[in-house]
C-alpha cells in the first residue's frame, strides 16, 4: 500500500480542506461553537496563524500559517477533529453513521482519538507556493459558500473569516 508523504515546511502557510464522514451532514454548522472551542483550545496550546476559514455542513476549508520552526499541521488537526467530536458526545450527540461502515473498518487509533464516526479520517492539504497562490486560496475560502449556493455573497455567509474580517472592518 502506498505511503502518503504529507508537505514539511517548518512556518509554512497551508491551505486544508477537512470532510466530515458524513458528507451529508450539517452538523459543522449546527456545532459551529463546538468547533470554534476546539480549534481555540488547539491554538493555545500549539499556536498557529489562521489566515483564513471556511465552515460549511460538512466540510471545511482553512489557510494556516505555522510558526517559524514548525511542520506539524497533523496533530493540530488531530487534536481539533478529536477535541469537536469529544465536545459533541458530551452535549449528547451521536453520529448518524460510524467510520467503518463507510470505510470497511474502524481504525482503532481513530477510535482513540474520539474521531470515530464524525470525520473522514484524513484530511488534504496544499503548501502555499507564493503570493498569487496564497490569494488564490483565500478567495476560494471567501467564495466557497457562493460555490455551494448557500449566500449570494461571500460575506453573507456567518461561519466564515470574511464575514468576522468585514464585521471587525466595520466597527
Amino acid at each position: 500500500m502506498p505511503r502518503y508523504v504529507r508537505a514539511h515546511a517548518p512556518g509554512g502557510t497551508f491551505f486544508f480542506t477537512v470532510n466530515l464522514a458524513d458528507r451529508s451532514s450539517g452538523m459543522l454548522v449546527d456545532r459551529v461553537a463546538d468547533l470554534r472551542a476546539a480549534v481555540a483550545e488547539v491554538q493555545r496550546r500549539r499556536p498557529f496563524r489562521i489566515e483564513a476559514m471556511v465552515v460549511l455542513p460538512d466540510h471545511l476549508h482553512a489557510v494556516w500559517t505555522l510558526p517559524d520552526g514548525d511542520a506539524d499541521f497533523s496533530t493540530r488537526w488531530g487534536a481539533i477533529k478529536a477535541g469537536f467530536s469529544r465536545r459533541c458526545r458530551r452535549a449528547g450527540f451521536i453520529p448518524p453513521a460510524p467510520v467503518g461502515a463507510l470505510y470497511g473498518g474502524v481504525n482503532p487509533a481513530l477510535r482513540r482519538k474520539g474521531e470515530v464516526g464524525s470525520w473522514q479520517p484524513r484530511f488534504w492539504e496544499h503548501l502555499i507556493r507564493n503570493e498569487a497562490d496564497y490569494w488564490h486560496h483565500m478567495r476560494y475560502c471567501a467564495w466557497n459558500p457562493v460555490k455551494h449556493g448557500y449566500v449570494s455573497a461571500p460575506d453573507e455567509w456567518p461561519h466564515s473569516s470574511v464575514s468576522r474580517d468585514a464585521r471587525r472592518d466595520a466597527e
